[in-house]
């Protein structure tokens, strides 16, 4: 039992000896320095622009339809049993001709339409006269032919229906229809 006793006072002593011989220094946080200032960088977030199309890649994102009816090209209208182009019309010839111009891809087909007098296959003769005349002058001012095709309707589709001058004059027209872009 000495012998335990002896082991058990060494081990008691090594303890002891551990726990108070090594008491640490209590060490004091140092405080942070007060005249350091953060400086705050005004950083401007980059914007990302949506690139602007051209008006011709505009043109290209619009279906046939929806170019048709914007109204860039608008019809001509002519008198009862004519076809040439009347002094009143060939301004608006000059803005269709102007727009062809500028869209040089275009190309268009041209109808020509008459009011419901006459026989069909006089009609349909008058229309392709009516057509053909807007063609021609429209060529004369600067578009190039192979981009306009002509057909004729004569009395089959009219804009509107009646039996009196007004409703006659506005059958008796020519339209100008996008067909390729």
């Amino acid at each position: 039992m000495k012998k335990t006793t002896a082991i058990l006072l060494v081990l008691y002593l090594v303890i002891f000896f551990n726990t108070c011989a090594k008491k640490k220094p209590k060490v004091e946080p140092t405080p942070a320095k007060q005249d350091t200032a953060v400086e705050k960088v005004d950083e401007k977030t980059p914007v990302v622009e949506k690139p602007v199309l051209t008006e011709e890649e505009l043109i290209q994102k619009k279906s046939m339809d929806e170019l048709n009816k914007e109204g860039n090209l608008q019809r001509v209208y002519f008198e009862f049993d004519k076809y040439f182009i009347k002094d009143d019309m060939k301004p608006v010839l000059q803005k269709n001709a102007d727009w062809l111009m500028k869209y040089k891809t275009i190309e268009i087909i041209i109808e020509g339409h008459c009011d419901e007098r006459g026989t069909e296959e006089y009609n349909i003769a008058l229309g392709e006269k009516r057509a053909e005349s807007a063609k021609s002058y429209l060529t004369s001012l600067g578009v190039a032919a192979n981009r306009i095709k002509i057909v004729s309707f004569g009395k089959s589709r009219p804009l509107v229906n009646g039996v009196d001058e007004a409703t006659w004059y506005q059958n008796r027209r020519s339209e100008f229809i996008i067909i390729k872009k």
